[in-house]
């Protein structure tokens, strides 16, 4: 689906589909966090809606839920402005996780889960190797920040999750569709299964490294700061 400015945007059919805001919304979200709706781009609901197979009225309160965010911005008579961030920015919020993520991760691991979670949670984790396999950035970063968000949920600290939601929430992770197939996508992918490993084995400092280096791994390798100084 193109934008205003010849931007294209791959998004998935919702024809027959319950929970259609819902549904949406998670599925622009993540278009936005990945990079496939691009920064700066304006996106009307009516062509949203057209690729959607569905009417622009979810798609534009789904819009307006994502402005709420701070992901898009209402640009009026046309449509929404996909939001930018700076590097800067970007470092801001990934020094932020990184303060709260990985200690949080140790605490539960030092607490202990339960085998049953942790094949509750198991599929999440299989689902972005998968999406990483087939190169669906959107499905990847939805499926990324369903897992993070019920890993951690396991703290049993409510606004400790509403914070790191919002964070993940803001975050952007530019350039994916440049790396290479295979290469640091997939690899970064496999560290969610690696980190159920290390949970499961009471491994509290291995669980902690590994959630700091998959935070880097975000910032550093999928970063277009990175990228532009790789390609430039």
């Amino acid at each position: 689906m193109s934008a205003d400015d010849g931007t294209t945007v791959r998004l998935p059919s919702f024809r027959g589909r319950r929970n259609l805001r819902e549904e949406i919304t998670e599925t622009l979200r993540g278009a936005v966090i990945s990079g496939e709706m691009k920064p700066g781009a304006v996106y009307s609901a009516p062509s949203l809606a057209e690729q959607f197979g569905v009417s622009p009225t979810p798609v534009r309160e789904a819009l307006l839920d994502l402005a709420k965010e701070g992901l898009v911005e209402v640009v009026r008579n046309k449509g929404f402005r996909v939001t930018a961030l700076s590097p800067k920015e970007l470092d801001d919020i990934t020094e932020l996780r990184a303060l709260i993520e990985p200690p949080t991760v140790r605490r539960i691991t030092e607490q202990g889960v339960s085998a049953e979670t942790l094949e509750r949670l198991r599929p999440l984790a299989a689902g972005i190797e998968k999406a990483a396999a087939r190169r669906d950035f959107i499905a990847h970063v939805t499926n990324d920040m369903q897992f993070h968000l019920a890993l951690l949920e396991l703290a049993g600290n409510p606004r400790l999750l509403e914070t790191v939601k919002s964070l993940r929430t803001s975050s952007r992770i530019y350039g994916l569709r440049m790396l290479p197939e295979g290469g640091a996508l997939f690899s970064s992918s496999h560290e969610h299964t690696e980190l159920l490993d290390l949970i499961e084995a009471g491994d509290a400092d291995g669980a902690e490294a590994l959630m700091r280096r998959h935070i880097g791994h975000v910032r550093g390798i999928w970063s277009e700061k990175n990228l532009d100084a790789d390609h430039g």
